[in-house]
């Protein structure tokens, strides 16, 4: 593993910090000047494979804005990448996608003003604009609801566009706010987007690289998956054991250690974070006491 390098994509702009903070839990810290381009990912010298124990992927990483990834990819100039959903789907990308770190998530949407809309459907009438930086995405969607529509390239700032500029755009969205705040409503939602790690073909077809690309998988998931859950430690006699095991949620079996010579249990359970506010009481009512509640950082099933 020490001898292969993966030429990584970083993403610039809105996804960053999500992904720097992912790697750095997974234990792939990202230092970079601030105004630099190729940051260091990863423990550097002696700090990197201690005691002896194996190293783990080594990177040279360059941060590019996440259409430039995509495209990096399918020329082979990187062999992994952060980028979202939407730009893959808009560059019509080859590349192999590993991971939906399910970061950032948009949905890509079409809109148009309150006032234009008639029972809140467009008016049947031929030449209408649509704006959008997806060109690729737009077109698709204008060739099954408005073949004669206009399509005019946005480069950011789309919800400005209407009503002088445009009569309806395709635009990312994540809360609507911004959309409302324009006077515009959404008509149709196109897809779901999110923050991915993809890869290109050429790494995926090289054994090497294949690897340290599934190593960085499972680093990235370990921490997802660890984020989804809470360790949950609890006491209970051994009368109850049954009784509290049986409601307990776990990942395969729970952890179940003996105290005071069998008279009593400590169990330990990975459960998810979502249940946890109606697991306590009843952890509670079947006999469980000195319950401990705490954050897990990496979690690999």
């Amino acid at each position: 593993m020490s001898d292969v390098v993966l030429e990584l994509g970083l993403p610039k702009g809105r996804m960053q910090a999500e992904v720097l903070r992912l790697l750095a839990d997974a234990g792939l810290p990202v230092k970079a000047d601030e105004r630099g381009y190729r940051p260091q990912v990863g423990a550097s010298g002696a700090e990197a494979g201690l005691n002896g124990y194996a190293r783990p992927p080594r990177f040279e990483a360059k941060f590019l804005k996440p259409q430039n990834i995509v495209e990096m990819l399918d020329l082979g100039s990187r062999d992994v990448g952060f980028a979202g959903a939407d730009w893959t789907r808009e560059l019509g990308s080859g590349a192999v996608e590993l991971l939906d770190t399910g970061l950032d998530p948009v949905r890509i949407v079409v809109a148009a003003p309150t006032a234009l809309l008639v029972g809140g459907k467009l008016p049947s009438r031929p030449g209408l604009r649509v704006a959008s930086e997806y060109e690729t995405i737009a077109r698709e969607w204008m060739a099954r609801n408005a073949p004669d529509a206009v399509f005019v390239r946005s480069y950011g700032a789309t919800e400005v566009f209407p009503p002088e500029d445009a009569d309806i755009i395709v635009d990312n969205c994540a809360t609507g706010s911004t959309l409302k705040a324009n006077g515009l409503a959404i008509i149709d939602e196109v897809m779901k987007s999110s923050t991915r790690l993809y890869a290109s073909r050429a790494a995926m077809a090289d054994p090497g690289k294949r690897g340290a690309a599934e190593s960085l998988v499972l680093l990235a998931g370990s921490v997802l998956e660890a984020r989804k859950r809470v360790m949950i430690e609890v006491n209970v006699p051994a009368s109850r054991l049954a009784e509290l095991t049986e409601a307990l949620p776990f990942m395969k079996s729970p952890t179940v250690s003996p105290l005071k010579g069998g008279e009593a249990f400590a169990v330990r359970v990975a459960a998810p974070r979502a249940a946890l506010a109606g697991l306590i009481p009843e952890i509670k009512r079947r006999g469980g006491s000195d319950i401990v509640v705490s954050e897990l950082s990496q979690l690999v099933p």
